[in-house]
């Protein structure tokens, strides 16, 4: 296994097995085999470390991996229907001179985009939206939609990324950068438990990479609580298959009583997961000065799409997107000999950073435990260089996964939602947690 953590960890996991269904130019079964080891890796050394016994080997079916980079694909309701992942008007449209791509799952994002490009509203024809993007210059388009506050990326090369300035910027960045912050608060006693049980992880992710994270720190036994705004619409689709494991409240941070209750729940955690964007956390009053007056001990994972440093560091942006800006997607038409931009076979810069920022989790718990108090940053886009540092020539061909080869990894589940099967967590080691639900279902306390 190519490792993107710590080559000395590498025997606690084993991949057995054949892989199936994430073909590409890229070594993306590899990457994504590498970012779960990571993760079990971490994990292993942190229950080591609390129990004093020899570090836990996992056992890992590399088509269990497969499936878990495309799990929201895979979950199978029983007896309902899920609605669909992707907004009618989401996806890849030809401009005057390539490819752009516009992301309008979020309401906000679609009702900017549209502004941007001088729609209505109301617009629901495809047609109607390709019909201006095609009169328009790529970077036009993508420039006005992201200044209205929407999400849009023109399909970039890779020499054209390199040579971006976010590019440049993302470059320079380690795929996890770290900050260790002085404490005077004593090592906390985890007590003699397997895995993460016991451990308090504060939760502020949305969509994929950053709840995939938290999941895999439920499946291991941490104590996840979910913080959203109340009435936060997040993607219906993903719910049942992000919110296991975890409890989930609501709090509006702009309220007296509410930032009161925040605050207590920072107190009590052990780690703080969030997605937010350059700034975000500090407009709120939640920078990492505030938190450290709280809670001198709490661990804090931070992740975003464009990277912490560089002119792109506070933009929004998701997967599909930063595949196009940083030229993955363009290497996937040129592979394949397509007309059009062609992506990974999986949101894998979602999932590869989201296991890698568990990975950090259990880390920063480890060194935790020695007296340091560590913060760290992951990206999407740098997640990106990390794969794309594999090296392309791979096979864009391969067998695919069916569904008698994911039932082997999913499990039954009663969820708020109805019965489904889910794709579990490769090297998870806990099944029966909270259940899926709706956001903001749970007091806010620990």
């Amino acid at each position: 296994m190519h490792t993107l953590w710590n080559p000395e960890a590498e025997d606690s996991v084993c991949f057995t097995g054949n892989a199936a269904g994430l073909a590409s130019t890229y070594d993306v079964q590899g990457f994504a085999e590498a970012c779960v080891g990571a993760a079990s890796s971490a994990v292993s050394a942190f229950a080591a470390r609390r129990t004093g016994e020899a570090p836990q080997t996992f056992t890992v079916d590399r088509a269990h991996v497969s499936a878990a980079f495309v799990s929201e694909r895979w979950l199978a309701p029983e007896g309902w229907a899920l609605p669909g992942l992707w907004d009618p008007l989401s996806g890849d449209y030809a401009t005057a001179d390539g490819w752009v791509r516009l992301h309008m799952n979020a309401p906000a994002h679609r009702a900017a985009a549209l502004a941007a490009l001088g729609l209505p509203a109301e617009t629901g024809d495809r047609a109607a939206v390709a019909a201006v993007v095609g009169r328009m210059a790529g970077e036009a388009v993508e420039a006005a939609v992201v200044a209205a506050g929407g999400c849009a990326a023109v399909c970039r090369t890779a020499a054209e990324w390199a040579a971006h300035p976010q590019g440049r910027s993302v470059a320079q960045e380690p795929l996890c950068a770290w900050e260790t912050r002085a404490t005077g608060a004593p090592a906390p006693r985890f007590g003699v438990a397997p895995g993460l049980e016991g451990v308090r992880v504060l939760d502020l992710t949305r969509v994929i990479a950053g709840p995939v994270a938290t999941r895999l720190l439920a499946s291991h036994g941490a104590d996840v609580l979910r913080v959203d705004p109340p009435g936060y619409a997040e993607v219906p689709a993903l719910l049942p298959d992000t919110t296991w494991g975890k409890r989930r409240c609501a709090l509006d941070l702009r309220e007296p009583a509410h930032r009161e209750a925040f605050d207590a729940l920072v107190a009590g955690a052990d780690a703080l997961v969030h997605g937010y964007r350059r700034g975000a956390l500090e407009a709120l009053g939640y920078g990492p000065a505030a938190l450290h007056a709280l809670n001198p001990g709490l661990v804090v994972v931070g992740l975003n799409a464009y990277g912490a440093t560089g002119p792109w560091a506070g933009r929004r942006g998701f997967d599909s997107l930063v595949q196009m800006s940083a030229g993955l997607a363009d290497a996937g038409r040129a592979a394949t000999g397509a007309d059009r931009p062609v992506p990974l076979p999986a949101q894998a810069l979602d999932h590869g950073t989201g296991y890698l920022a568990a990975a950090a989790v259990a880390q920063a718990l480890t060194r935790r435990l020695d007296g340091e108090v560590c913060h760290a940053h992951l990206s999407l886009a740098r997640t990106a260089r990390a794969l794309v540092e594999r090296g392309l020539g791979h096979p864009v061909h391969g067998p695919p996964l069916d569904a008698e080869t994911v039932d082997q990894y999913r499990v039954h589940d009663e969820s708020d939602f109805g019965p489904l099967r889910r794709v579990s967590a490769p090297g998870g080691t806990v099944t029966a947690l909270h259940p899926a639900g709706p956001l903001g279902a749970h007091p806010a306390k620990w």
